[in-house]
Parts: C-alpha cells; structure tokens; sequence
C-alpha cells in the first residue's frame, strides 16, 4: 500500500545505450512500483542529439510528473540507485554515453542548492531535450528562479537548433 505522496516533482529521464527507449519506460515503470513515488503523467519519447559531448549515440529522453513522499535528497538517492542498476558507471567522461539517467528537474516549487543536489536543475533552461517534454507536461508552470513560464522557456532556446525529434514522427 502506497502512503501519502504530497510533494510534486517533475524528472527526466535519458538514455543511450542499449535499448535506449526501453530503458527510459522500464525505469519510470519500476519507479513507479516503489512505495513512494507514483507517477502522475509522462512525456513524449524524443530522439536528441547529444550536448556536451557529441561523439556519442544519440539520446531518447522523456520527462515524468511525479508525486512523492521523499525529500529531495532522499528521491535523488532513490533515482541513482535506479541508474546503476540499470548498469551506469562513471566513465569519467562528463555528460557521456549512459544506459540510465535519471535528474530532478523540480521539487515543488522549491530552490535547492545543497554540495548534492541543485533545483530547479541548473542548466534545464539551455537544453531543449528537458525543456520540450516538460513543456508536454505542464507548459504553463513558472521556473521558481527565473519567475518565467517553460513554455516561454522553451521558446527562447528555439533559437539554438537543437535537436529533439518526437519519436513518434519517426515512425511515420
């Protein structure tokens, strides 16, 4: 029996190894299992181009509205662990290739900034792979820090060309 989930939050989710888009849906399907998250909404898969780091396969990445009875760094904690049970390790390359990635974009409208964890994530407003599956999921809610709306920040990074391409349109 699932307790009370009271705080909102809002993940991503990433992958680019293995089945990238299986991965991405087993995870959020097994965290949604767990007694204390439970997962509102889910996003659109896309198919992204890598940031960073670009000599690497391309990304499938998706976002989910959750709720959950965890504080911030407990969830963090909850996440990494699904991370490396879905086989991550650190490469030593930053931002590189990953079977599982999993960050917290959102935890109420709370601001964190803790050595562990920093929310709202501190770079979401530059990567358009967050920014449009959040958008699917709540366009109109406000960036606790810049007091903007996600769709308002998703339509100033248009600008930049990055590429995140709904997966369903590649079935077509």
């Amino acid at each position: 029996m699932k307790i009370e989930h009271t705080n909102i939050v809002y993940i991503s989710t990433g992958s680019n190894m293995g089945d990238k888009l299986e991965n991405c849906r087993q995870a959020i399907a097994a965290l949604n299992k767990t007694d204390t998250v439970q997962i509102e909404s889910i996003s659109r898969f896309y198919l992204t181009e890598p940031m960073e780091y670009s000599d690497q396969p391309w990304f499938v990445n998706a976002a989910a509205k959750i709720r959950t009875s965890l504080d911030p760094v407990n969830l963090l904690a909850v996440l990494k662990s699904f991370e490396v049970e879905y086989g991550r390790v650190d490469s030593g390359v930053r931002f590189g290739p990953r079977p599982l990635d999993f960050d917290i974009i959102f935890y109420n409208d709370m601001i964190i900034e803790t050595p562990q964890l920093i929310v709202p994530h501190p770079r979401m407003h530059n990567r358009e792979f967050v920014l449009r599956p959040i958008s699917d999921l709540a366009p109109e809610l406000i960036h606790p820090v810049f007091n903007k709306s996600i769709h308002w920040l998703l339509d100033e990074l248009s600008s930049q060309n990055q590429q995140c391409i709904p997966m369903e349109e590649m079935a077509n």
